[in-house]
């Protein structure tokens, strides 16, 4: 991959929670305008890649660049503001009073109100099933409607480069599926997806390239397509991507 290629590169780093370091020397590459999707057993450092491109947490060591632009010490609002960074984090974000409309608003308020209104409908035109559910309370939305509404509202900055994390959990399968495609829309338009996702067939199914790391380091690159084929894929989910294939 050369450098014109390359969006999100991690040079040797170092990283994890007081004395315990989660990210051990890794180093790999993302290509810009496509989607990579990070693999490994739970613990392997997956979300905090995610969460160390944000700026949420300070590598001890190594280079993270984005775009040829060293983002170490980058605060999370300017990675967003000037690089075009969104994040979309595991779980349920959202204010659960508030309705699906007032918290696309507060998604925008970096932009100012007025911008951020006159990009809603266009966010809106994504997911139809948020659309019906404008004014309700975001609480009484379903899964679904809630995870689409988070990316919504990640959309409405224009991100450049979006990080997901395990967009699949608590959904069912249809929704998955929709999210998975809406995300192959996005970088076949330019966007550049790194993808956290334990869904791992229907993932790569979606995805360009596919990264495995084990205990914090690289452990296999590959396009996507090409391990989908693998019939050992498993052992990327459950761990042991060193290790030699069962006997058959």
């Amino acid at each position: 991959m050369t450098s014109a290629d390359t969006c999100i590169e991690f040079d040797d780093v170092v990283a994890g929670y007081g004395e315990f370091m989660i990210l051990n020397n890794l180093s790999f590459k993302a290509a810009r305008g496509k989607i990579t999707l990070l693999l490994g057993p739970n613990g392997a450092g997956k979300s905090t890649v995610l969460k160390t491109l944000f700026g949420l947490l300070r590598p001890r060591q190594g280079c993270i660049t984005l775009n040829g632009q060293n983002v170490v010490g980058v605060g999370a609002r300017s990675l967003l503001l000037e690089h075009g960074l969104a994040f979309v984090p595991q779980g349920r974000n959202l204010f659960g009073q508030l309705t699906a409309y007032e918290n696309l608003e507060l998604g925008g308020i970096t932009l100012g109100i007025k911008t951020a209104r006159e990009r809603i409908p266009e966010v809106l035109e994504l997911f139809p099933r948020v659309k019906e559910r404008l004014h309700s309370a975001a609480s009484s939305l379903s899964g679904g409607e809630q995870k689409q509404l988070e990316v919504g509202r990640a959309l409405l900055l224009r991100p450049k480069v979006i990080l997901i994390d395990e967009p699949s959990i608590g959904l069912s399968p249809m929704v998955v599926q929709d999210v998975f495609k809406l995300l192959r829309r996005l970088a076949d338009a330019g966007t550049t997806v790194l993808m956290v996702e334990q869904n791992v067939k229907s993932a790569l199914k979606a995805s360009d390239d596919a990264i495995a790391l084990e205990s914090g380091r690289l452990v296999l690159h590959k396009p996507a397509d090409e391990l989908l084929r693998d019939p050992h894929i498993e052992r990327l989910f459950l761990g042991g991507a060193h290790a030699a294939p069962a006997p058959a």
